[in-house]
């Protein structure tokens, strides 16, 4: 792994310094079985266990045993000792078989000599709190694990790596110089040098502002990355739906017959599309009905609608757009993007393209020709505004709003040149928000949620 960004211990926030153990690897049968071990002393721990005092940074042939000496597994001890571990504590890596009773019987001899068993995330906690990472990097620990598409993987090994802390802690160091002069002139007035004038303010915040907007755009499609696209697609019934999310998803995810009202529940379809995870819901068709089933599932294809990214009103492009389509779009909420898509058009006159008007985007497509499907993917792209880059990083929601607030401080700093006092006292708050993103600024409700999300074993 390459070099992370310097961080600094953070003693405000010292924990408990117990021993705490967890199994590390996933759940199930397996070839290998990892138990992690955190703490202090675990040299003597690991002897204690295996009867070898194992070497640093070596991978140690042992007997893991129980107290009366009856062995429990066979298998490599590793010990790294503090400070050059992933949590800066002793850490101790037990790497045995990977069977489920055998893993349990050997953390239950960790917790017998003296380890309690680690919270979700408490590894990962410790290496925030002892300086080793920060909170964006502890995030993409689990993003990296969660990655479900390979540019998803990519963009967080970046974040874990600390590319997107750099970008944060290079502004933080632009914002704190600024606000110093600020300071600096506020404290000393009657010096006869202008600290402020010397910093060129104007300049610098404008600078500043610009920066922040391409980290912004960065982490907005590193943000697309993390979460994916929820697409629904919406209509009267028979109209293709179903068939146009088996075209999308490459398979047979919906059942598609010419009787109306075939689908009553919701069928959901994960793909990729330039490397974002898309999420496609197919939903009931809606319309009048005294069928108390299918009445369900117009419920739900509603407050999916509420939820979702972009919107695909689906038409039979052999009747257009008509009253129900337009009564459809009258109810849609105004937060998803509206895509209007006329279908079938493989049973009608004309080829696939593009249409722009007062009402929108209408993609004209066939789902079982395949005609026009790639004018939609496109349009998703657009309509997100994503731009392929190979520097992007993952980022998460708190993210971009701790960014858009530093954003909006900064300007509301620009507006208040030369009132001093006012100018200060945004850019303290614009370092505040930007500091909650690697954790300078992070109550301990954020570092709970944050890394109760975590895996035990992380």
């Amino acid at each position: 792994m390459a070099e992370r960004p310097p961080t600094t211990a953070r003693p405000d926030r010292a924990e408990s310094s117990d021993t705490i153990a967890a199994i590390a690897t996933a759940s199930g049968r397996g070839g290998i079985g990892v138990i992690r071990v955190s703490g202090a002393g675990l040299a003597d721990f690991a002897q204690r266990l295996s009867g070898k005092r194992p070497a640093p940074r070596h991978a140690t042939l042992a007997d893991f045993r129980m107290a009366d000496g009856t062995v429990i597994d066979s298998g490599l001890l590793l010990h790294f000792p503090a400070p050059h571990s992933f949590t800066a504590e002793d850490v101790l890596e037990l790497q045995g078989h990977g069977g489920p009773v055998v893993l349990h019987m050997l953390l239950a001899r960790c917790l017998e000599l003296g380890a309690r068993l680690a919270e979700p995330g408490e590894f990962s906690r410790r290496a925030y709190l002892n300086g080793k990472i920060d909170l964006a990097q502890a995030e993409a620990v689990v993003d990296l694990i969660d990655a479900a598409t390979t540019a998803a993987a990519r963009s967080a090994v970046r974040s874990l790596q600390g590319e997107f802390s750099r970008e944060v802690s290079q502004l933080l160091e632009q914002l704190v110089e600024l606000r110093a002069l600020v300071e600096a002139t506020l404290d000393f007035p009657d010096e006869e040098i202008d600290f402020l004038e010397e910093a060129d303010a104007h300049g610098r915040l404008d600078r500043l502002q610009a920066r922040l907007t391409l980290v912004f755009e960065r982490a907005r499609q590193g943000r697309l990355l993390q979460s994916g696209l929820h697409v629904v697609l919406a209509g009267q019934p028979n109209v293709g739906k179903s068939s146009l999310l088996n075209r999308l998803a490459g398979d047979e995810l919906a059942i598609v017959t010419a009787l109306p009202g075939t689908t009553r529940d919701l069928v959901r379809g994960s793909l990729q599309l330039a490397g974002i995870p898309l999420h496609v819901i197919d939903t009931a068709g809606l319309r009048e009905t005294e069928d108390q089933i299918e009445r369900l599932g117009i419920e739900r294809t509603w407050r999916e609608i509420e939820r979702a990214d972009v919107v695909l009103l689906v038409a039979d492009a052999c009747s257009g757009v008509g009253t129900a389509e337009r009564e459809i779009l009258a109810r849609l909420p105004t937060q998803p993007t509206r895509i209007t898509v006329l279908n079938k058009i493989d049973l009608v006159s004309g080829g696939a393209e593009r249409r722009q008007d007062d009402d929108g985007v209408t993609i004209l497509l066939s789902a079982r020709s395949g005609a026009g499907v790639e004018l939609l993917r496109e349009e998703l792209l657009r309509v997100i505004g994503w731009q392929p880059a190979e520097d992007v990083f993952i980022a998460r929601e708190r993210h971009l709003q701790a960014l858009a607030s530093t954003r909006e401080h900064v300007a509301r700093a620009q507006a208040q040149l030369p009132r001093l006092e006012l100018l200060a006292e945004e850019l303290r708050l614009a370092q505040r928000s930007l500091g909650a993103i690697t954790g300078d600024y992070s109550s301990d409700d954020l570092l709970g949620d944050i890394f109760g999300r975590f895996c035990i074993g992380k």
